[in-house]
């Protein structure tokens, strides 16, 4: 099965966080899963690194390259029919990165891994 983590998801997975819950590790470290890491995933990083939120020990592109091979996470990219789809949500919130991974969700048919059911209201499968 495929699956879209969600920002906090793979800072939690790669860092080994007991915030991460079992069994969403257990979707990210099933070898039959594919697992998808959103660009807009990385901008939110560089926004949170530019703001002081985050820090990587490496320079975030080196970071998250590394990250995505060692674990075998594949980079979704944003496409014009994930922005499109954005026009279509309600406003369940106002969070711009989270609004991009539940576009791309809707439209990859991908479901989310992630803790915020906030998710839940825009229709998308969320695993937690």
């Amino acid at each position: 099965m495929k699956y879209l983590l969600d920002t906090h998801a793979f800072l939690w997975f790669i860092n080994d966080d007991s915030l991460l819950s079992a069994r969403a590790r257990s979707i990210v470290e099933i070898p039959e899963s594919t697992i998808y890491l959103s660009v807009a995933s990385i901008w939110e990083m560089a926004v949170k690194i530019s703001l002081g939120k985050l820090n990587t020990p490496l320079p975030l592109a080196e970071f998250v390259d590394e990250q995505l091979w060692r674990n075998s996470i594949s980079l979704l990219e944003i496409r014009t029919a994930h922005a499109g789809q954005i026009a279509t949500l309600p406003f369940h919130h106002r969070d711009l990165f989270d609004r991009l991974i539940i576009a791309q969700s809707l439209i990859e048919e991908l479901p989310i891994i992630g803790r915020d059911s906030i998710f839940d209201e825009y229709g998308v499968r969320r695993r937690w």
